[in-house]
């Protein structure tokens, strides 16, 4: 397995340098332009030929960096960056072999870095429920995020994507421009633990979308969930070893025109069909944390959710400019799951001035509650350890509601180059009262290639 996550690193690292040669070889004047849709250019025009072949190259950068300010676990002021390069290619099939209405991709992704959040904001026993560095996690490597095939049947009404992706792709689809986790893409997978895998692993898969109008559709999709494919070097692995279960989600997605203005609302379901550990009781129905017997396990775990955006505003009649809102809402299993709710609101508004119409700015605020049974379980153990000290190492801390804050500016820089300087505000990180609410600076860059 280490051997083949050394090719596949190489392979990407071949691939990135193929692209910086064909960068290198691109007419001096598209390089860098600011009109340019991409850092590099059109390389001399053969980036719009390769597109309209079918091939559609995409090379894209997100860094991160998060400061302490004031307030967290450890106030010992410092600052961490973590960041993300991606690269893949979308095909167009149709233009490439022909085959009517048929799409597919490859993706590639490597993160490395470090966040904030895990020693500076939280307690390490206890975490924070969010991150102020969205962009961190899933370990330092590299990994095949998207591999799929797409096809459309009965004039588009039917759209059928299989392959290796993950859930947030098309269910539960958010935008990710706050630089804070509690406002950035899919939420059910941030807080359905251990089931539901967001970018950048991915996961083998089906999805089937049924386009009822121009405005609404409904989708069902069934996601392999393998625990092993999170592991350090099985960025690449395609074998079904490992697998648990499978994730079942449905959605109804409605896009309609209010007052000419777009706005999308979500609402959906998800099962895992994988055993879950219950989060208190032991194999008998005791509390676990008072019997040491083992945590009785159920057949499934299951939530829903909800998503509302709209825009609100058009400027001086500039539909590409005024004012959005966004809500978002996700419920889980109180038997099996960690989080038992959140939700969130954020109100944008993109090209706030005259001389700078592509900028944007933003504001948003999440609750994030950990499940009852939680803080009991962890009441019961400090019991059970004989320990109330919170500075006690054995402590568990109790863990209830975090809140998380933001508020950003877009600079829109270039139209490849977009740097977003934000503050965020954590209340009780982790949920954890003990913990001094925490300030922290950020600055989230977001490049094409």
């Amino acid at each position: 397995m280490k051997k083949k996550h050394v090719n596949a690193r190489l392979i990407c690292q071949v691939s990135a340098a193929a692209a910086l040669v064909l960068a290198g070889n691109a007419m001096a004047a598209d390089a860098f332009s600011s009109d340019s849709k991409w850092m590099t250019g059109d390389w001399g025009g053969e980036r719009t030929k390769l597109i309209e072949q079918g091939i559609d190259i995409k090379a894209d950068y997100v860094g991160e960096v998060g400061g302490n300010l004031n307030g967290g676990y450890n106030d010992d002021k410092t600052a961490r960056y973590a960041d993300q390069f991606g690269l893949g290619v979308a095909l167009d099939l149709q233009k490439l072999w022909g085959w009517d209405n048929t799409q597919a991709k490859i993706q590639l992704t490597n993160r490395n870095g470090y966040n904030i959040s895990n020693d500076r904001v939280g307690d390490p026993r206890a975490g924070t429920l969010s991150s102020s560095q969205e962009v961190y996690g899933r370990g330092h490597m590299v990994r095949l995020t998207q591999l799929w095939i797409q096809h459309q049947f009965f004039d588009n009404k039917l759209d059928v994507k299989a392959g290796y992706f993950g859930e947030g792709e098309d269910f539960n689809t958010f935008p990710c421009d706050f630089q804070n986790l509690a406002f950035c893409g899919s939420q059910v997978g941030n807080w359905a633990t251990n089931i539901w895998y967001n970018w950048p692993v991915s996961q083998a898969a089906i999805r089937v979308k049924y386009n009822i109008n121009d405005e609404l559709y409904a989708q069902i999709g069934a996601y392999n969930q393998n625990p092993s494919q999170l592991e350090h070097g099985n960025g690449f692995k395609l074998s079904g070893s490992g697998t648990k279960g499978t994730v079942l989600p449905v959605e109804l997605v409605w896009s309609p025109k209010v007052n000419s203005l777009p706005g999308e609302y979500r609402v959906g379901y998800y099962k895992s069909t994988a055993d879950a550990d219950d989060v208190r009781e032991d194999v008998n129905g005791f509390d676990a944390a008072t019997t040491g017997d083992a945590y009785k396990s159920h057949s499934s775990k299951s939530g829903y959710w909800f998503v509302a955006q709209q825009q609100l505003t058009s400027h001086n009649g500039d539909a590409s400019r005024g004012l959005n809102i966004a809500a978002n809402a996700t419920f889980h299993d109180k038997d099996t799951n960690f989080i038992d709710n959140y939700q969130s609101v954020m109100f944008v508004y993109k090209g706030p001035f005259d001389a700078r119409p592509k900028d944007d700015v933003g504001i948003g605020a999440a609750r994030i509650h950990v499940n009852d049974d939680v803080k009991k379980n962890a009441e019961l153990l400090n019991v059970s350890n004989g320990v109330s000290d919170y500075d006690n190492p054995v402590f568990s801390p109790i863990r209830e509601t975090e809140y998380n804050y933001e508020i950003n500016y877009g600079f829109h820089v270039t139209n490849w180059l977009t740097v977003r300087p934000n503050l965020q505000y954590i209340t009780h990180p982790g949920g954890v009262d003990e913990v001094d609410n925490a300030l922290v600076a950020g600055l989230k860059i977001q490049s094409t290639f």
